[in-house]
């Protein structure tokens, strides 16, 4: 592990001892890419087990106990994901993960309501999977609005509005951002969307556990999200798909079974379904807490390594989830200071196109030039996250760049 060199000039000089002993026994590498998967909770765990061995039936299985059995898990699990949004239980599609979740959300919506229009409106900065579904439709002849967004990347509601036509069926806005953190006004954005008589559908798979998500009272017709972004297992999603004001009809995208009413044929991926309960019952109870703690990690984060001078922080501070930050360090890489910091995991934009070298879509669209937008990382704090934690990413990032900035 390399030495560590030197801290933020204010910082008292027993504190600056403390950080650098704590940094030098830290055991690495220390995990700040929570926004790309999170690792699963021992509860979680404990909670699959037994339905990978003594209870492992088929919940499509009607004639046995051993299905009894995986149907009431997979009802319970149901119930505890939609109690998290504020959902009916019979509100919710299990799927493979968000990305077959939005999928199916918008192909559905599509092919369902092709005879009223068309029209499909989006944002710039919106995920991979809703951005290449909808070029996907547009080949097939849907018509793709892409609202731009401002430096901060925030869409204007006013555009948004006049952007809706009599042939709009779907607006696809996400609930929060997976390389900024901004979140949307998505409750003002479902109720302009409502009042134009079309149908709101948020990509929520940042924002669930992190924030409050909310389905009750807010017109989302449909809403996606994924087990792995809140302690639950890889390989399991889920679609809320409203059921009256307004009732919401969709197309399958697959078939053989009619499981999930029809809605998502295949055999129930039971253990990683009553992982995803258990991980929204679990985060239903600490979200307040988790975000309280995690924010001020994330500020104590930001101010030191702000001191370090043309360090800029991307997108909008006031609004955004409390573990996210994205910093672009002026006249470094973002290559070459991963490179560097090889006890620490962040990342370059989000997961899905970090093995791009193509500069992150989300800051482009906000209007950075190509040398912030090369120069970003994101640093996403988790549950676990710790004062030691980020006192060593501290420490080790000032190392890094007054390294990389010396060498210029």
């Amino acid at each position: 592990m390399q030495a560590i060199l030197s801290l933020p000039s204010h910082q008292p000089e027993d504190e600056m001892l403390k950080t650098n002993c704590v940094a030098l026994q830290m055991r690495s590498p220390i995990y700040l890419d929570h926004n790309a998967t999170t690792p699963v909770d021992p509860r979680v765990l404990a909670a699959m087990l037994p339905y990978f061995t003594e209870r492992f039936g088929n919940a499509a299985s009607r004639t046995h106990s051993f299905g009894w059995i995986a149907e009431d898990a997979v009802n319970i699990a149901r119930t505890q994901v939609a109690d998290l949004i504020g959902a009916e239980s019979q509100e919710i599609v299990f799927t493979s993960g968000a990305t077959e979740a939005i999928n199916l959300g918008i192909k559905g919506v599509y092919q369902k309501y092709h005879q009223k229009g068309n029209h499909i409106i989006t944002a710039a900065t919106e995920h991979k999977a809703v951005l290449d579904t909808c070029r996907t439709l547009e080949k097939a002849g849907a018509e793709i609005t892409i609202l731009p967004v401002d430096q901060a990347g925030n869409i204007d509601l006013a555009e948004l509005e006049k952007s809706i036509r009599p042939d709009t069926i779907l607006v696809c806005l996400m609930h929060a951002n997976n390389e900024t953190g901004l979140i949307h006004p998505v409750d003002q954005i479902a109720r302009i969307v409502h009042q134009k008589d079309s149908l709101f559908f948020c990509d929520a798979t940042q924002a669930l556990g992190k924030i409050q998500v909310d389905v009750k009272d807010i017109p989302i017709a449909l809403l996606a999200m994924s087990a792995h972004k809140l302690y639950g297992p890889k390989g399991t999603g889920a679609l809320f798909v409203r059921r009256k004001n307004p009732r919401v009809s969709l197309s399958a995208q697959m078939d053989g079974g009619g499981h999930e009413n029809g809605l998502r044929s295949g055999t129930l991926n039971v253990p990683g379904i009553v992982g995803f309960g258990k991980a929204a019952e679990i985060a239903k109870a600490a979200m307040w807490d988790d975000a309280v703690i995690q924010s001020r990690l994330r500020t104590k984060l930001e101010q030191f390594l702000l001191d370090l001078g043309q360090v800029y922080i991307n997108g909008n501070m006031r609004d955004r989830l409390p573990n996210t930050t994205n910093l672009s360090f002026a006249g470094i890489r973002a290559d070459e200071l991963i490179i560097l910091l090889k006890d620490m995991a962040f990342s370059a934009g989000s997961a899905c196109t970090s093995a791009t070298p193509e500069p992150s879509h989300v800051l482009r669209a906000m209007h950075l030039n190509n040398e912030l937008a090369f120069a970003a990382v994101r640093f996403s704090l988790g549950r676990g996250t710790t004062e030691e934690e980020i006192d060593f990413a501290i420490a080790q990032t000032t190392l890094a760049v007054n390294q990389l900035r010396t060498q210029r």
